[in-house]
């Protein structure tokens, strides 16, 4: 294995983006039923307006070159490609901040984010690590199976130790959560602090997987009541999506990578319903674009089969650990089950992906939580 870091910069070929233009301009679109709205799926004008903003008024170049603003490099850990993005401050007190992203995402998630860690006006500065999960977008392709987030966390592990980061925090939603924790239980001699963002929704969401969650709740609780009504919601329509990834990862795979419509649904079908703030259409199609320039739809989703497959967690974290929780109801904190004075700061606003919803309050609750650990 090499211990090389190379530099990256993105380069779609021209005839990528003509072809992806010709796709869109050549689609073939489905009958729908009257009458019908998002509760089968994303509807047909949203769509076509989106796709065709996609082909006659999105600046792919632009947003390659906005990317590119990020210092960007890739190397191989356990025989994997791994990209990521490296923005060093200039602060003398900058602290390392290692910040994983979770599906359908991608380091475009974090581009208003990035800038007001790396160059606070005020408060704490940061040296900020964004990688590509192993299957995503630049991090292709997938080398082997076994690319779950406990084997994830090792290869984070190993990239900060190359990158020559001796304390460092981490951060993450989504799946980017549960690799951020699991690097904090393996590495907790140099991880500093471990600080997540979630939201009623996914709360409730992940306990559908906790075995006998649902026994411990009680129905007649008012709060307990809504938690179980979440979590049968989720189970019966809300995970269609994650069903046929843990299952058969391949079949959707082919679609994914062959049809743009498919990859633009498969991704803004769950902004839609993972967002109660506007998200920026043109970071949401960069989003879409990573995925479909890089075939990556297919190998995404196999990670998600390799992690509902998996029994590999990874050690219990005992750093210092703070919550940001976007949308915030009292479910949380019944789901959550933390000491009464870890840090815990409850927004209003905002849900699954802060960072593109509300970036400039999850920016402050980093600085806030990681200003005081050293």
């Amino acid at each position: 294995m090499s211990n090389d870091v190379q530099p990256f910069r993105i380069e779609v070929p021209q005839a990528d983006i003509d072809y992806l233009h010709d796709r869109l301009s050549s689609a073939r679109w489905p009958a729908e039923l009257p009458g019908v709205g998002w509760e089968r799926g994303i509807p047909l004008d949203p769509l076509k307006d989106l796709a065709d903003y996609w082909r006659t008024g999105y600046d792919w170049r632009a947003q390659e070159a906005r990317l590119n603003r990020f210092p960007q490099f890739t190397t191989e850990i356990d025989g994997q490609r791994i990209h990521f993005l490296h923005v060093r401050s200039e602060r003398p007190d900058a602290k390392p901040l290692l910040i994983t992203h979770g599906f359908p995402s991608s380091v475009a998630e974090f581009l208003h984010l990035v800038e007001p860690l790396v160059h606070p006006e005020e408060g704490q500065a940061f040296h900020i690590v964004a990688p590509s999960l192993p299957g995503y977008t630049f991090s292709t392709p997938l080398s082997a199976t076994g690319w779950a987030m406990g084997r994830t966390a090792r290869a984070w592990v190993e990239l900060m130790r190359r990158l020559g980061y001796e304390r460092y925090g981490v951060h993450g939603g989504d799946v980017g959560a549960g690799v951020s924790g699991a690097v904090a239980g393996l590495d907790g001699e140099h991880v500093i602090g471990c600080h997540v963002v979630t939201d009623p929704m996914t709360a409730a969401n992940t306990a559908t997987f906790l075995p006998g969650m649902a026994d411990r709740l009680d129905e007649n609780d008012p709060v307990d009541k809504v938690i179980l009504e979440r979590m049968h919601e989720f189970r019966t329509d809300g995970s269609g999506y994650l069903a046929i990834q843990n299952s058969r990862p391949q079949t959707i795979g082919y679609g994914l990578v062959d049809s743009p419509l498919l990859q633009l649904a498969w991704i803004v079908e769950k902004v839609h319903e993972w967002t109660d703030l506007p998200v920026d259409r043109d970071q949401l199609l960069t989003n879409v674009s990573l995925y479909w320039f890089t075939g990556s739809g297919v190998t995404a989703a196999h990670t998600l089969y390799e992690q509902a497959h998996s029994s590999d967690w990874g050690a219990p974290s005992t750093v210092p650990q703070g919550f940001a929780v976007f949308g915030a109801d009292e479910t949380v904190r019944r789901l959550v089950p933390v000491p009464e004075d870890v840090h815990w700061t409850e927004f209003e606003r905002g849900k699954h992906f802060p960072a593109m919803e509300a970036p400039a309050q999850l920016a402050a609750d980093l600085q806030t939580f990681f200003g005081r650990l050293r």
